[in-house]
């Protein structure tokens, strides 16, 4: 990284970086014959590669517990700190680790095992399919228009 670049320009070489170390993740993933019948996986890595690097708070490429705790609030079920620590086990597989790597994060994404925070982000991903949003201003509302 560029030693002189401050704020913003770091950042966004920091956020680049990342940007690249998980697509060759994801380059990994769409090679591994395991996930070669998944349909759309192409689409469903560069969404799951989105939706984690919003969350990875430290910028470390692994989501902590407070970054599990911020998605999780976000998407508007909130949990206590026991339940983070049983979704972070159920993740990484009982290790002692207490972060979310990206290789985990696609197992579980990707994987049969139907682990809690995959159920809440795959319906989270549902309630936005079907928001449709107008490009542009609203339309200009009249009393008649009021109940």
């Amino acid at each position: 990284m560029d030693r002189s670049a401050q704020g913003g320009k770091a950042f966004g070489l920091l956020k680049t970086q990342q940007e690249e170390k998980l697509e060759s993740i994801n380059q990994i993933f769409l090679s591994d014959p395991k996930y070669a019948d998944e349909e759309d996986l192409g689409l469903k890595l560069d969404s799951f590669k989105n939706k984690y690097m919003e969350f990875d708070l430290n910028d470390q490429g692994e989501i902590d517990m407070m970054g599990l705790k911020r998605m999780l609030e976000k998407l508007g079920v909130a949990k206590t700190h026991l339940e983070l620590k049983k979704m972070m086990s159920e993740v990484v597989g009982g290790t002692s680790r207490d972060t979310i790597n990206y290789t985990d994060f696609l197992s579980m994404m990707l994987g049969k095992r139907n682990a809690i925070l995959r159920i809440i982000l795959m319906f989270e991903d549902m309630g936005k399919e079907q928001e449709t949003k107008e490009p542009g201003p609203p339309p200009r509302k009249t009393f008649s228009d009021l109940p």
